[in-house]
């Protein structure tokens, strides 16, 4: 299974200049908690739903304030054929639980999360359970 395979390929995106009111109406109505903010549909940052409330207690015009002012720049990306295991590692390495997904030429494809591996890796434990259980009848949890 690869990285494409695991998250979501429609993804809220966002400009740098776009204004951070229009980025939470997005959130909001696509039910996610970010952004990848994108120049020529290539990921140049990130913007949670978490960057635009600490923004209150700096801006007196949070819904004006442009994305770039806000979010965590150059993302690290997975490529969308990297496997479950790098997410992982990412996940580790960069203290983030979301990450763009981009194809061969570092165009944005999708968006995996940590609750993605999550319950990827929850539905293969429910496999696992099921093979358990047909090859030993008599076991029960």
């Amino acid at each position: 299974m690869s990285v494409s395979e695991l998250g979501p390929n429609d993804v809220v995106t966002a400009q740098p200049d776009t204004e951070l009111g229009t980025v939470a109406d997005r959130l909001a109505s696509n039910n996610v908690g970010a952004a990848v903010v994108t120049e020529d549909d290539s990921p140049v940052g990130i913007v949670t739903d978490r960057d635009i409330a600490l923004e209150v207690a700096q801006s007196d015009d949070v819904a004006s304030t442009p994305a770039e002012d806000v979010m965590t720049g150059d993302p690290t990306t997975l490529e969308a054929d990297a496997g479950p295991l790098e997410v992982s590692q990412a996940i580790e390495a960069e203290n983030a639980r979301r990450f763009p997904v981009v194809d061969d030429d570092g165009t944005l494809a999708g968006i995996v999360t940590l609750d993605d591996l999550v319950a990827t890796i929850g539905e293969q434990l429910g496999n696992v359970a099921d093979t358990i259980e047909a090859q030993s009848p008599d076991y029960s949890p």
